[in-house]
């Protein structure tokens, strides 16, 4: 006679099968997420520090001209440029993407000076100053 044993069987709990799985893909998911709000984190900060440092350039630009009429008054109106229509202004498009500037000298030495520029894909930005430069 052989001795036999019944083993107990364990409930198979139907309800829970998968449960592990779609908990990792859940996890998966929320993680991805993250990283892709992250990545798009930092494509805005590189955009607004380039936009940053266009317009530093921009006035740069315009107080570097300024700095120059300053120390010659006397020939005020031979710095009156358009970059669009003469070309004489200088060439600032190796500074600024597209960049062009225009100057112009009104009487009583009121100079106006605009700097523009276009980065690809973007808008167009402008940056104008005005001041009085007078002969001393």
């Amino acid at each position: 006679m052989t001795n036999t044993r019944k083993i107990p069987q364990t409930k198979k709990l139907v309800n829970q099968q998968g449960v592990v799985l779609i908990e990792a893909l859940i996890a998966i998911l929320i993680f991805s997420m993250g990283i892709m709000a992250l990545l798009g984190l930092q494509a805005a900060m590189i955009k607004n520090t380039s936009d940053n440092k266009y317009r530093a350039d921009a006035s740069f630009i315009a107080q570097q001209r300024i700095g120059s009429m300053w120390a010659d008054p006397a020939n005020l109106a031979n710095y009156a440029c358009n970059t669009t229509a003469t070309g004489t202004c200088g060439d600032i498009s190796t500074s600024l993407p597209n960049g062009t500037q225009t100057i112009a000298v009104a009487a009583g030495g009121l100079v106006t000076i605009t700097v523009a520029w276009q980065a690809p894909g973007g808008d167009q930005h402008n940056y104008t100053t005005a001041t009085y430069i007078g002969a001393t």
